[in-house]
């Protein structure tokens, strides 16, 4: 499997990604909106602001993560918020989106990364519960226990005041 930053991202063949992978999991109602999420992501979001990254076997995408800023009033500290996050159903439980969020991990220039996932999952690569109350959500979290979060600089993460601000697209409390 090989891992790369995904250089100016073509929306749709990026959605279809997640689209698949919801789509199995969830159906096709969840697939078709965290798809629309992904392409919108891609389309509105700054590029200083997102980067996102692909699991590929030769010329097959079977996985793709995207990364976009969280900005927090009182702080230089960069903050990623890692959503959404899919792999390919006949690629998962082989260890591609743990080496596809490990491999973007090592790319990332910041301080923090956070997201709101399964600890379980996120756990294997670093990610542990963090209280809303040290890391501000930009919305009330409907499952706190899945405010998830690591530091990029092995700094401890130090309270930083809130709400943050985050990308356009995410910028609907259905999301959170």
């Amino acid at each position: 499997m090989q891992y790369s930053r995904a250089i100016n991202p073509d929306p749709a063949a990026f959605a279809d990604v997640f689209l698949k992978s919801f789509t199995a999991s969830a159906g096709a109602e969840e697939g078709g909106f965290v798809s629309a999420l992904a392409a919108d992501l891609i389309k509105t979001t700054p590029e200083n602001d997102i980067a996102a990254f692909i699991a590929h076997g030769g010329d097959l995408c079977v996985g793709a993560v995207i990364f976009t800023r969280l900005y927090f009033p009182q702080t230089s500290r960069i903050v990623f918020l890692l959503s959404p996050m899919a792999v390919l159903p006949n690629h998962q439980g082989q260890g591609v989106g743990q080496g596809l969020i490990a491999y973007a991990l090592s790319q990332l220039v910041g301080d923090i990364v956070v997201t709101y996932g399964d600890p379980a999952f996120y756990g294997k690569t670093g990610f542990a519960t963090i209280d809303p109350a040290v890391l501000p959500a930009p919305y009330p979290l409907s499952q706190p226990q899945w405010w998830i979060a690591q530091s990029l600089t092995k700094a401890p993460i130090l309270p930083l005041e809130g709400p943050a601000t985050c990308a356009p697209a995410l910028q609907n409390p259905a999301y959170w």
